[in-house]
């Protein structure tokens, strides 16, 4: 299935990473346990992080970058994945998140460690509690054209099966996680602004 006139009409004026990132900030967040496809998202203006990933890789292969993700693994609080791209030779990602601080990344980081670690500090559950453990290499979503990913009524779920098998770099030590510190109430407060409560992660205390 391919895009229509009209779908193809407001494609058209994402034409660049910030704008995709600006559509995804300016709708729902999807808080129910699925995964439909970019099309769904644009029909209903809603999306949740791995929705909101795919959207963006769907938007940004349109205007001509490669449909790239990639998977953040967490412990004790939702991974999050990020659509991401590359300018001069440096990274930058869109992404959809319940958390502000989880979203867009200027294209201005020389590796893709670099430009993970930059989340690093504004993971944290909803208890302060730092999670981010490990990433995923960027994964091409070219891989599933035949399935029409980008357009299909089926469910994607497989894409988040396929991504969470491939291997992950671990981005900190045991030694470094008992010393993590929490995140303060000003952060805290920052990241959650506006966030949708019944989509939150609830933690093991």
């Amino acid at each position: 299935m391919d895009w229509t006139k009209d779908e193809i009409k407001f494609l058209k004026t994402l034409n660049n990473p910030d704008k995709i990132q600006a559509f995804l900030d300016a709708i729902d967040y999807n808080p129910n346990y699925e995964c439909r496809s970019p099309r769904w998202v644009l029909k209903k203006r809603s999306a949740h992080c791995f929705e909101g990933a795919l959207f963006a890789a769907a938007a940004l292969q349109f205007i001509g970058y490669k449909p790239l993700i990639v998977d953040m693994l967490a412990v004790n609080d939702d991974d999050h994945v990020i659509a991401v791209f590359k300018e001069d030779g440096h990274w930058g990602a869109v992404a959809k998140s319940n958390f502000t601080s989880l979203r867009f990344r200027e294209p201005v980081y020389r590796t893709l460690r670099e430009l993970v670690m930059s989340y690093y500090d504004f993971f944290f559950n909803i208890y302060g509690v730092k999670s981010l453990r490990s990433y995923s290499l960027p994964f091409d979503l070219t891989m599933f054209e035949p399935r029409h990913w980008a357009t299909t009524d089926e469910d994607l779920e497989y894409i988040g099966d396929k991504i969470e098998s491939l291997h992950h770099f671990p981005l900190v030590t045991k030694k470094m996680i008992r010393k993590l510190s929490k995140a303060s109430d000003t952060m805290m407060k920052a990241g959650m602004l506006g966030s949708k409560p019944e989509g939150l992660f609830q933690p093991k205390k």
